[in-house]
């Protein structure tokens, strides 16, 4: 059991730290990630920017995952979304357009604070504060990958056994601090699992700016 989102990413740090990472740089799914990734970074002397990959909903239950979409606009399918749609169901494509555009939100919000990260040729760790159906995760690995990194290392908290392990497929590594074979939600980990906004991550931006800026001085 975590304290919270910062007692969790710095126990999570303590096992990167004193690695070489080459030019490293840690990628975050908002929101709750980004308070995981903050800490990350400051603790291994690396970067920090977000991936914006979101949850497709379910018809009429949207907590319910049939998958994601990256900031590129690819939609992948957990094993229940291609059970039952394609891209070009109806619902997918009116979700697929909901979804982008809050990532378009996010992307205008973010990108005023500062611009994309180069992945290209670098070490990328990317965290959220958990996975549980490994969806996002997923969808935002999918597009790394494309971008040429030198490793991707995955970082988080806590995840499910079976989704963790589909994960691996897509990284050089998995690094999972709790992974608990009775897994219902990600919060029930967490004494404090207070939800964030969209202001509190780019607070989250500009305090990770202040202490890059102290580092490099």
């Amino acid at each position: 059991m975590f304290r919270n989102r910062q007692d969790a990413a710095r126990q999570l740090a303590n096992m990167l730290k004193g690695r070489s990472f080459h030019d490293p740089l840690v990628l975050a799914i908002p929101r709750g990630g980004v308070a995981i990734g903050a800490v990350l970074a400051h603790e291994i002397g690396a970067d920090l920017d977000v991936v914006l990959s979101r949850k497709l909903g379910a018809p009429g239950q949207p907590e319910l995952a049939i998958g994601a979409i990256s900031e590129d606009g690819r939609v992948y399918f957990n094993e229940y979304g291609r059970q039952l749609f394609d891209n070009n169901d109806p619902y997918v494509i009116r979700e697929r357009k909901h979804q982008l555009m809050e990532i378009a939100k996010r992307k205008e919000l973010f990108r005023r604070i500062r611009p994309r990260a180069r992945i290209e040729g670098r070490s990328v760790i990317v965290t959220d504060d958990g996975i549980a159906t490994g969806s996002t995760m997923t969808a935002a690995l999918r597009t790394i990958r494309t971008e040429q990194p030198h490793e991707v290392i995955v970082a988080v908290p806590v995840a499910s056994p079976s989704r963790l392990r589909s994960i691996r497929n897509w990284c050089d590594e998995a690094i999972c601090l709790l992974c608990p074979e009775d897994f219902w939600a990600i919060g029930e980990f967490y004494e404090d699992f207070s939800q964030l906004d969209d202001d509190d991550v780019a607070e989250l931006f500009r305090a990770a700016d202040s202490h890059a800026e102290t580092r490099s001085a």
